[in-house]
Parts: C-alpha cells; structure tokens; sequence
C-alpha cells in the first residue's frame, strides 16, 4: 500500500511539474488566455489551472495583473547590469566567475555550458577586438530562459572585418563571419568563435554599423540580414531556454571531423550573398560566395529561401570552383525546384570535369 500511495504521489508530482512547466513556456506569449490553454491541453478545470497560476505567482515566478476574467499574467524577470572598462587587466573568466555564473546557477548543466561558452567568447570578442573603452553587460532571468546582451563602444565588428579584410560593404563582412575562420587576429583567434555561437543559441543577434545579423536555431537554420542605422559600437544578444537539451560539443560535431576533430565543414546560408531583391545571377557573386571557403573539406550550400539563380552564378558555384579544388566536396541543400533543375543543367553541360556533387 505505501508503495502504491508513492508511486501515486510520485504520478501527482510529475503531472503537476508538466503543467507549470506548460504555463512557464507559454505565458509570455498567451498572457491573457494562460488558463484556457492550459485547461485545454491537460483537460483539467479552470479552477485547477488557477491554483498553479497562483502557486507560479507566490513563488514569484509570474507577475498577475487585473482580477478575474481580465487578470493577466508574465513570467517575471529578473534583471541585472553592469559596466566594464576595457583593458589589458579585464578577463572574460573572472567575469563570469566573479558576476555571471552566480546568476545562473540554478539552471541545467546543459544551458549553463552553453552560456559559459558563449558569453566567453562574445566578451573575449570586445576585449580583444572592439578597440572601445567600454563594454556593457545586461541579463535577463525568467523561469523559462535567459537573455545576455554585450554592447561595447568600439569600432564595430562589421566595419573592422570589411576594413581588415577589403570588402565591399558591412553585409558582405556578415557573409564572410558566417562561414567561420575568419579572424582579423590570426595570430590569438582561429576565427570559430562567433560560427560557434551563433549557431549554439536559441537566438543570437548582432547589431553594428547599418547591419543587423540575427540567426534562429532552427532544424535547418534560419538567418536574417538587414539594414538598420545603430552608430558606432557592437551590440550582441544571445538568447536560451533554460531547459534546452542539446550540447555545446554537439554542434562542435557537426562541423568537425577526421583524426584531429578538425573544423573541416561550413555551411553557408547562400541568400546571405543576395542584396536586398536582387537574384543571384553573376560570376562576381558566386565569386563571393565561395570565397574563402577552400579552407574547408566539406562545404554546404543551404539555398532556403533563394528563388532563382542564374547560369553564370551556378557555373562559377558549380563547375568553376570544384574544378580548382576537387578534392573540396560542394553540397547544395534546401534548393527549390527551379534552383536545383539549373544545378543539373550545369552538371550536364560539363559532365566531363571530374567533381564531386551532391544534392
């Protein structure tokens, strides 16, 4: 009998946990139907909902609004913020040891891992590449995920990368920062730091100069690149559910392969080489494209969200390139029917150079 009586505590528990759980994932987003939701998707009475919702609010994980039907409820935020000067003194180590990790402490191993990774990087950036005088840290904390921004007051990551690196304009640097290894410090960096990053987050955004640069974690990527006036200075947000499950090292296995873990793959998000509604048609862009990345064995080519591309385009991708490099594999991916028959075209026209394609 006590072994059925805990077994049934034990069931209570759990169900109870789900539903909170639910209500903390959801709130912000239904923050004036919470309860109805909830009724719906774990078929229990409203009264029984109100009861979580009120335990949430004494544990001050949610701020209540209003009475009865016109109560409304937020996941509450804590927030916290401090100042740096930049120098030779300032380490991204004894920062997170000294003001970030105790902040974080209660969350999983998994996403704590995935915050120390990630803010050391992005702080390492701003003293070791900002050329400013200050960088600022803000985070905010609610029972479903954090939210970390770095704003520095230095030269702008864009603008260095396109004056380091001779490039046509800001949105070109972001292309060239997506495909990882590059650097403007070669010597101290080996350029994988923001690749990684972005990619390891829930959300990660970087604002600076006239470009905006927001990637979504996503099954196959989602990436934007916009123009939008921010001035001097580097903004960086990096966002993440507090229950996320996966791993730092696992995203380092995507990219990484052979006897030495070596970062061996990119992929490219090819609409990133696109300018505003322009197609991409010329050698000159597909030049871009593919600059740089024979340093690479493996290079993916995602097309989401690329209409239509040109002939001259895809025989620079397609031909040109794997006839200088063919021991590089070029693999395209989520292309739409039109793209993929100019793809085949190409490889029919020139099915007498040795290259190794796939789709």
């Amino acid at each position: 009998m006590n072994i059925q009586l805990s077994i049934s505590e034990f069931e209570v528990k759990k169900r109870s946990q789900e539903i909170r759980n639910f209500i903390i994932q959801n709130v912000n987003q239904f923050p004036n139907d919470i309860a109805k939701r909830t009724s719906i998707e774990f078929s229990i009475s409203r009264q029984a909902v109100n009861r979580h919702l009120s335990q949430l609010v004494g544990d001050q994980v949610l701020d209540a609004e209003g009475v009865t039907m016109n109560r409304t409820y937020r996941l509450r935020a804590l927030g916290w913020r401090k100042q740096y000067s930049l120098g030779s003194q300032l380490a991204e180590d004894v920062v997170w040891r000294k003001d970030i990790v105790d902040l974080l402490d209660e969350l999983p191993d998994s996403a704590l891992n995935i915050w120390h990774y990630g803010f050391s990087e992005m702080f390492n950036n701003a003293i070791d590449h900002s050329e400013g005088k200050i960088v600022s840290v803000k985070v905010e904390k609610t029972a479903a995920s954090v939210k970390i921004n770095l704003i520095d007051d230095g030269i702008g990551i864009f603008t260095k990368i396109r004056n380091q690196f001779n490039l046509l304009d800001e949105r070109h640097a972001v292309l060239e920062l997506v495909k990882g290894k590059l650097t403007t410090d070669p010597e101290n960096h080996s350029g994988e730091g923001v690749f990684f990053t972005s990619r390891v987050f829930d959300k990660f955004m970087i604002l600076s100069g006239e470009t905006f640069f927001l990637h979504k974690f996503s099954e196959s990527g989602d990436w934007t690149l916009k123009s939008k006036e921010y001035g001097p200075g580097t903004f960086v947000s990096m966002e993440l559910n507090n229950q996320i499950s996966r791993t730092v090292e696992e995203i380092f296995d995507e990219y990484r392969s052979g006897e030495d873990y070596a970062f061996s793959k990119t992929i490219v998000p090819v609409r990133l080489a696109q300018y505003e509604h322009e197609n991409l048609i010329s050698r000159s862009q597909a030049k871009r494209l593919m600059a740089r990345v024979e340093k690479f064995n493996t290079v993916i080519l995602d097309f989401k969200k690329v209409e239509t591309v040109g002939q001259a385009f895809t025989d620079e991708v397609f031909r040109v390139f794997p006839g200088k490099y063919q021991d590089i594999e070029v693999i395209a991916i989520n292309a739409n029917t039109v793209v993929k028959q100019m793809i085949s075209r190409v490889k029919s026209w020139f099915s007498n150079f040795n290259c190794k394609r796939s789709l």
